[in-house]
């Protein structure tokens, strides 16, 4: 088992960066968790670009070898979300799930 690598630093400037390069990719499981709560990708996108760091809900998976971490904030029409997302190398932004937090 390999040595886990360190956190991210700036996530949030990193996420937002990839966004507005285009460098992200929707992922299967994200694109089922948002057809299922019902959360547009321009909502997610708005989260990302909006909201800030919940540094208590990164968590750590062994199983990719990478840090997923929390981005929280709201929707315009004010509904609570959680977006976790990981990179893929330095500059490919993925994003994992999104969780209604007013559910």
């Amino acid at each position: 088992m390999g040595k886990r690598p360190g956190k991210r630093e700036k996530v949030l400037e990193s996420a937002r960066a990839c966004l507005a390069a285009g460098l992200y990719r929707d992922t299967r499981h994200a694109a089922d968790r948002r057809q299922q709560r019902e959360v547009t990708l321009m909502e997610l996108k708005y989260v990302i670009q909006n909201g800030f760091h919940e540094k208590a809900k990164d968590e750590y998976k062994p199983e990719h070898g990478t840090w997923n971490y929390a981005i929280r904030g709201k929707t315009l029409d004010g509904r609570s979300l959680r977006i976790a997302v990981s990179f893929e190398g330095v500059d490919l932004l993925l994003i994992i799930t999104a969780i209604d937090l007013d559910v």
